[in-house]
């Protein structure tokens, strides 16, 4: 059995705490690993080998961070089936969503890679007589990460590429449930060339995500994770002086209005997750069906399977849960997953389809984190659209139509800060930003891309005059500009 450490200073450090949690492969059952949980001690180690390391790397120059930075991406890609190979292991995933997940995440990489652009600052001279004007963007310091489960690779590479190409140090405190994947992306880190303690990784619990949250050392928090516990993380995290982006949960809607390709439509709602339809939906709905039917599930190292299993068995018992509770309420079960039986001990459950679901059904409010698709029906778009702006999440949105005007109209309307036209996830390039409104997003930047930069910076103004000691004088007005 694997026993996985923090990694600090460049090295592997065995856990201390005494407290230790077990890593299981979702597809088998069986533990294949165990962390330890950190202590605040250890966090505070972790913390000082990041202030330690940025007096060295808060200075060095823009050329030589993005020599490092191309390395990393490098290294990422050369092993990206084994970091793929490390989420089917220990998240589940199917051999495609995990080597999407690492190329996904190698395209924040790129984008840091071009940092010596976005950090270029502005300047203005003769702004007064013999006064010139000038901004820059300095790193804030130590920052942390704090991520999930279900994109154990992905999310970190939207904070660390970011982070480190700004010249802050960086602390990553990955899910305890499949630390396997980040914690070899924090070796290829390694590997590329940065110095010891500018990218630390420890493992952990409440424990170590309150003691970065607390710690004064720590400048910023970046976190990806359900609502409740992102607005704990947005409300500690500046409540002790630090900045905060805390991204929560979301409710992706989908509209599919009359004029929509059925059958590309289908196909978007298979693969989104979540789906919402007006009169199309007789339509749409035996088309989902046809399409569910066809999915095969299994084990995420079979190149034959489509989905794998859900990360635990408790979480498998957890959504199961939810159909139930959504046909208690009304809603019918056009497919039910909960109906597929699969030998062996895995956290297996089958797709499920519910319709005629209503906005008070547990199954549409809540993030389920599961393989259920809902189907809402509503009369009109301006009722879509409604409810989409009185949903508490606003992650993202999307729209199926042939009509530009709807689809303009809509990208106008939907109240969320991610809108897709035809596209079922609108989950943006590494060069744009990632991040929702409401309930979804806590703090004032969203994640990655020019809004990541600028989370991971903050702005000095220089104004600066070299006068003539001959002519100078004393003056107590107010400065004027001439």
């Amino acid at each position: 059995m694997q026993e996985i450490h923090h990694l600090v200073d460049g090295q592997a450090k065995p856990g201390t705490s005494g407290n230790t949690a077990p890593v299981f492969n979702p597809a088998t059952g069986e533990q294949t690993g165990q962390i330890g949980l950190a202590s605040i001690k250890e966090v505070d180690q972790a913390v000082a080998s990041s202030k330690a390391a940025f007096q060295e790397w808060g200075t060095v120059s823009v050329a030589r961070r993005t020599k490092l930075l191309y390395n990393f991406r490098n290294l990422v890609e050369a092993n990206a089936d084994e970091i793929a190979r490390r989420l089917t292991a220990e998240h589940g995933k199917v051999g495609d969503d995990a080597r999407g997940e690492v190329a996904r995440g190698i395209e924040n990489i790129e984008f840091a890679c071009g940092v010596a652009d976005a950090l270029k600052g502005t300047h203005t001279e003769h702004a007064s007589t013999g006064v010139d004007v000038y901004s820059v963007r300095q790193p804030l310091g130590v920052c942390a990460g704090i991520t999930p489960f279900n994109f154990p690779a992905m999310v970190p590479l939207w904070m660390i590429p970011n982070a480190v190409a700004c010249g802050n140090t960086f602390i990553l405190k990955p899910s305890e449930r499949d630390p396997s994947a980040p914690r070899f992306i924090v070796e290829l880190a390694q590997e590329a060339g940065f110095p010891p303690g500018v990218i630390n990784m420890v493992n952990g619990d409440k424990v170590a995500v309150d003691r970065l949250l607390e710690h004064p050392d720590v400048k910023a928090v970046s976190f990806v994770g359900s609502t409740p516990i992102a607005k704990y993380v947005y409300a500690t995290g500046a409540a002790h002086g630090k900045r905060v982006q805390a991204l929560g949960g979301a409710k992706n809607h989908m509209i599919v209005l009359p004029d929509a390709d059925i059958n590309l439509a289908a196909d978007a709602a298979v693969s989104a997750a979540y789906g919402s339809a007006g009169g199309v939906a007789n339509q749409l709905v035996p088309a989902i069906k046809e399409r569910m039917s066809k999915l095969v599930i299994g084990h995420g190292d079979d190149p034959a399977s489509e989905m794998g299993p859900v990360i635990t068995c408790e979480h498998r018992d957890r959504v199961a849960g939810y159909i139930a509770a959504g046909a208690e309420a009304g809603a019918d079960v056009v497919v039910d997953g909960r109906d597929f039986v699969f030998e062996g001990n895995g956290s297996f459950i089958g797709v499920s389809l519910l319709d005629n679901v209503t906005t008070d059904m547990s199954v549409y409010t809540d993030e389920i984190f599961g393989p259920v698709l809902c189907v809402v029906r509503v009369d009109t778009y301006a009722e879509g659209v409604q409810m989409i702006a009185d949903n508490d999440f606003g992650n993202g949105a999307a729209i199926f139509t042939r009509d530009g005007g709807a689809a303009r109209q809509f990208q106008q309307d939907a109240d969320a800060g991610m809108v897709g036209i035809n596209v079922p996830i609108p989950v943006p390039v590494g060069y744009h930003s990632f991040g929702g409104w409401k309930d979804s997003l806590f703090g004032d930047t969203t994640m990655y891309g020019p809004e990541g930069l600028r989370f991971y910076t903050r702005p000095k103004v220089v104004t600066s005059r070299w006068p003539d000691p001959s002519t100078s004088s004393v003056d107590l007005g107010f400065p004027q500009n001439n």
